[in-house]
């Protein structure tokens, strides 16, 4: 008699969750055997599929990332609960705080077994209000419907167990979504009349952009021509803490800053940098750090959570007080004053890190393991 392929579910809060941070598990999954299905609103990333046919991709007609409102959140729970009666999965795996909130209550209430990976928390806990309370009274109710917590750095998980959101029983800490060493391999430093600065990210107030460029102001004021600072991401237009466009423009046009827009290629935008910065207030794991380290750079970023896990102070880069412009200033300089073979050997501690620590394959594994003995247990 045949063995019933088992099918996994993965939610997300956009399709381009999944094409930036999930093809590994997805990979990883289909090797394992399993019927993979994706959930998400459908936008341009959707050709990841292009590489994973087998993937079922299906839309979400009520999902609105921005703000909580009770009619809309519960028609999101009720499509949540059609779709998995209809998809009748062995397991749900959510990212990000809405499907881990409104889709974990969807599995309870057809008894799927789910896990809840909480990729960073983001505007909703980095700002007090009601958002902030709101978020958490929701993540503490719905904790009990999943049987695993993954938080993708160990302040976060701290945190929810401090909280008492998070239970320690069900709760664990991974590093990140991983980063393909194959792909981000090391690449010598390019010869450039300059040190070269580079902000990889969307462009929010949160990952520290504000402070970024206050820095290269004072830079460029102190030592002129010495370094160039570029900035590679696009505008997150729903999120709160979206940039004023027309500060932005100012900054472009005041040459603080050469801004190269939103790239899917980000390898020979690293290639091109010397080192770079993410002075971000809170992470789960910056990827865009990994993909830098992965490839021979070394890095500045903030002491915070999900941002302190990727450095080694003064071995692969430095760490600074998030919001303080005057502490990157500081680091900036610090590398400045370093010879061409130092920043070299802070790249190559950096690779030694990334393989040693963030390998994605590894994190996939993980993953993998996970699944494996919740499905087993259930059998």
């Amino acid at each position: 008699m045949q063995k019933k392929v088992k099918t996994i579910v993965i939610v997300a809060n956009c399709t381009w969750n999944i094409f930036q941070f999930r093809l590994n598990i997805i990979d990883r999954l289909i090797r394992d055997g399993y019927k993979v299905i994706v959930i998400a609103p459908i936008d341009e990333y959707i050709v990841y599929r292009e590489n994973f046919p087998e993937v079922r991709h299906i839309g979400l007609r009520t999902f609105s990332r921005s703000g909580v409102n009770p009619v809309r959140d519960l028609m999101l729970i009720l499509e949540l609960i059609r779709k998995y009666k209809k998809l009748k999965p062995d397991l749900v795996l959510h990212y990000t705080a809405k499907p881990n909130i409104y889709g974990g209550s969807a599995a309870y209430v057809l008894g799927i077994p789910s896990i809840a990976v909480i990729t960073g928390l983001g505007y909703a806990f980095i700002n007090k209000g009601v958002i902030n309370k709101v978020t958490r009274i929701l993540y503490k109710w719905t904790s009990g419907f999943h049987q695993k917590m993954i938080f993708e750095n160990a302040d976060d998980l701290g945190l929810f167990i401090d909280l008492n959101i998070a239970r320690p029983g069900i709760s664990m800490a991974v590093k990140g979504c991983g980063v393909d060493l194959d792909y981000y391999r090391p690449v010598a430093f390019k010869a450039h009349p300059n040190v070269v600065f580079t902000f990889i990210g969307r462009i929010l107030y949160d990952k520290g952009i504000r402070e970024f460029v206050e820095a290269a102001k004072i830079i460029q004021s102190k030592m002129p021509g010495k370094a160039a600072f570029w900035v590679v991401g696009e505008m997150d237009k729903e999120n709160p803490s979206k940039i004023n466009r027309e500060e932005f423009n100012q900054w472009i046009h005041d040459g603080i800053i050469e801004y190269l827009g939103f790239s899917l290629d980000i390898k020979s935008i690293i290639k091109k940098s010397h080192c770079v910065v993410l002075p971000s207030y809170r992470e789960g794991m910056p990827r865009t750090i990994l993909e830098a380290m992965a490839m021979g750079r070394p890095v500045i970023t903030t002491q915070t959570a999900g941002c302190r896990e990727t450095v080694d102070e003064e071995l692969t880069g430095y760490l600074v007080e998030a919001r303080n412009t005057i502490a990157l200033v500081s680091a900036l300089e610090k590398f400045l004053s370093l010879p061409a073979e130092a920043m070299i050997e802070m790249g190559r501690l950096a690779r030694i890190k990334a393989e040693n620590e963030f390998d994605d394959e590894i994190i996939a594994q993980q993953y993998s393991h996970l699944i494996s003995n919740i499905l087993n247990k259930g059998a």
